[in-house]
């Protein structure tokens, strides 16, 4: 049957058009004036669009509404209430307040808090988010909120993003009126959030305790074969994955996600989706229902979607490629370079505030995509390295080498690519090409930070991003506000921040030798693990950033930092106990049962074949033995080390037990286990192998 798009395209949406249809024509101003610059919300504006809100929803075929929101769990939360309302003792009737819309209550305390909240300390807020559509989904209207403490602390990942958009517009606004921009009222961030991700056949995930505990495989042996041929990038999608990517597609659509495309990724069994950007809260609010509609869906299809960063050893992880840009409220891409963009002054004036925040907060970078599953993934298989590094391309290359010789740069037009084939035309080729193994990388309009985890939310790089640069557009600003001669200083200012920040950018290959001990000689960080970039993020300059921009407070820096380092330490300790439980009662029995089998075997040879050889078995025997041996001695070396790790009472101590002696317990248990995998008969060995979850759908 064909599906009508426009039609279908965000039908499940209270947006802007709907707004304008239902709502009166002054309540429609007042409420599209406080989603374009912020402020109050009258409440008699409050209750009019509850009121039209609510009409819309129940011919939706809402019964309920919910405020949903982003507490520090990394994942969302909700709490469904009914419309309903009684009339005396029989009836009822359907009603929402404005009250209701723009306030609700939640248990602060049963939620990750970092200290901030107690268990009798339980009283939190969640307070409608205007900016963020509302939408209905399962019978439910979901309404977009911020989460807060009782004490007015911030408890989810929203609050910051929005103060941090709120920085980045207020301090670009000052650099504009300097450059004589009187045009512009708010600068806005946008952001799309490629996805990757993992599908498998549901009966051989449910029958692996690593998969349904910890997303990924603590166990597995590489199948024959892996992602080498590189047949699977781009290649035809499977009936099954194509029924699956059909119904995510119109799913999405109906909530107003633009998801645009979509392809087989690298590795087997791997995929990606591509929305087309958004505003940055938006785009933070989609991807999240992007992720859970994965998920629900692969359910609808008797198939499982995978978002942990590095479900199978040996290929390629799932990132996140987080395509950030800003411009005006009129439409104009602040890092659109032009056709000369040596000329571009604005260009290059925002252009050298990015390079000079992301050099200055290299840490707050890594920090942001810092996350226990990160870190199997940085550092190989496309994946970024955990030096934060910036790729510009040839061409701003020259440019900035230019002004930082103080010469004039002399650009050459792109050539024409012509394939020598009369029926194809020629094309102009890009002035630069792709660096994949780049963190943080140019690409035409916008920067790819390319090092997000595929299961992580989004919304602290973005903060991250918005905020650093804000910092640079304040100091910017503070400059240019001292002097007469504006335009001379803007010159001088480029070429003294190109000049200060050049060790950032890096054009080579990111993942060799090389590179790491030039980034040591340049002076930039290399925090491989997420503890060593942890342990940083309440440092003096971090804390005073945030402050200096209000978008976090000291409390709420710290507090983040001991809910990273606790979430951190339970993840490790839940893979270490699967760990522990599948050798313990899985596969060290299974391999014992299968010894016991060979050695039958030769006994009733020998009993039955007089000299018989029994040398294959007796191999067999001896091999898997060891291995069996020397499997229960790291399982004990694990259990002791994760007894160790779990009875620390410092976070930070805990956290680094967990990534120094945890870890390499668990790597030594596997490389035991992935060997005896592969000289154990395949109906002994206890789960299903590398083989049936990636080629097997």
């Amino acid at each position: 049957m064909i599906k009508n798009v426009p039609e279908m395209f965000g039908n499940m949406v209270f947006n802007d058009d709907v707004m304008r249809e239902r709502l009166p024509k002054e309540v429609y101003k007042s409420i599209t004036k406080t989603i374009a610059t912020g402020g109050m919300i009258d409440a008699s504006v409050a209750d009019t669009v509850a009121n039209a809100m609510k009409d819309w929803a129940i011919e939706k075929g809402a019964t309920h509404y919910t405020h949903w929101f982003q507490p520090l769990t990394g994942v969302t939360a909700e709490k469904h209430d009914s419309f309903i309302s009684p009339v005396g003792n029989c009836k009822v009737v359907m009603e929402f307040s404005g009250k209701e819309l723009i306030k609700g209550e939640s248990d602060a305390s049963s939620f990750p808090s970092g200290g901030l909240r107690a268990t009798f300390e339980a009283r939190g807020y969640t307070a409608w988010d205007p900016a963020s559509y509302a939408f209905v989904k399962d019978g439910t209207l979901y309404i977009p909120t911020a989460f807060c403490s009782y004490t007015g602390e911030a408890l989810d990942t929203k609050t910051p993003l929005l103060r941090s958009m709120d920085a980045i517009s207020a301090q670009g606004i000052r650099l504009l009126r300097l450059l004589g921009d009187e045009r512009t009222q708010r600068l806005t961030t946008t952001v799309g959030a490629e996805q990757e991700y993992f599908i498998i056949d549901k009966k051989f995930y449910d029958k692996r305790k690593d998969l349904i505990f910890t997303g990924r495989t603590l166990f597995g042996a590489p199948a024959p074969k892996g992602q080498e041929l590189e047949d699977h990038y781009f290649g035809p999608l499977k009936s099954r994955i194509s029924a699956y990517m059909t119904d995510l597609d119109e799913a999405l659509w109906t909530l107003g996600i633009n998801s645009k495309t979509k392809h087989n990724e690298a590795a087997p069994a791997q995929h990606e989706l591509a929305p087309i950007y958004s505003t940055t809260n938006i785009a933070v609010d989609q991807n999240l229902l992007i992720m859970e509609y994965m998920k629900k869906i692969a359910e609808k299809h008797n198939l499982v979607c995978l978002l942990h960063e590095k479900p199978y050893k040996g290929v390629n992880g799932s990132g996140k490629h987080n395509n950030w840009s800003v411009g005006t409220d009129y439409g104009r891409n602040l890092l659109d370079p032009g056709k000369t963009p040596a000329e571009n002054i604005k260009f290059l004036l925002v252009f050298a505030a990015i390079i000079k925040a992301v050099d200055e907060y290299q840490d707050l970078m890594r920090i942001s995509v810092a996350h226990a599953g990160n870190d199997h993934r940085l550092g190989a298989n496309e994946a970024p390295p955990a030096i934060v590094s910036i790729f510009v391309g040839e061409e701003l290359v020259e440019i900035i080498d230019a002004i930082v010789d103080g010469k004039n740069y002399v650009g050459s037009k792109a050539p024409m690519m012509d394939l020598g084939i009369p029926s194809i035309p020629t094309f102009r080729k890009d002035t630069t090409d792709r660096n994949r193994t780049s963190p943080f990388a140019f690409t035409g309009n916008k920067f790819e930070f390319r090092m997000l985890g595929s299961s992580q939310n989004i919304a602290m790089p973005n903060v991250v991003l918005n905020t650093t640069v804000a910092e640079s557009f304040r100091q910017f600003a503070d400059r240019l506000e001292k002097v007469e001669d504006v335009r001379a200083e803007i010159t001088k200012l480029i070429r003294e921040t190109f000049a200060a920040h050049k060790r950032i950018i890096f054009e080579g290959n990111g993942y060799s030798e090389e590179w790491k001990e030039e980034a040591e000689k340049r002076g930039l960080l290399n925090l491989a693990n997420s503890v060593d970039a942890y342990k940083r993020f309440a440092d003096k300059k971090n804390i005073e950033l945030f402050e200096r921009h209000g978008v976090m407070s000291e409390v709420e820096v710290r507090s983040r930092q001991e809910i990273l380092l606790e979430n951190y330490s339970k993840i490790v300790n839940i893979e270490a106990l699967t760990m522990i439980e599948m050798a313990t009662r899985d596969i060290i029995p299974a391999v014992n049962a299968y010894v016991a089998k060979v050695a039958e075997t030769a006994v009733i040879k020998k009993q039955m074949i007089e000299n018989v050889n029994c040398s294959v078995e007796r191999d067999i025997v001896t091999k898997l033995s060891t291995l069996n041996s020397k499997a229960y001695r790291a399982l004990e070396e694990l259990k002791k080390a994760e007894k160790d790790a779990a009875e620390t009472e410092n976070a930070e101590k805990r956290a680094e037990k967990y990534v120094g002696v945890v870890i390499p317990a668990m790597e030594k248990l596997r490389s035991f286990v992935d060997e005896m995998e592969t000289l154990t008969a395949s109906e002994y060995w206890p789960l299903p192998n590398y083989g049936d979850l990636m080629f097997n759908i």
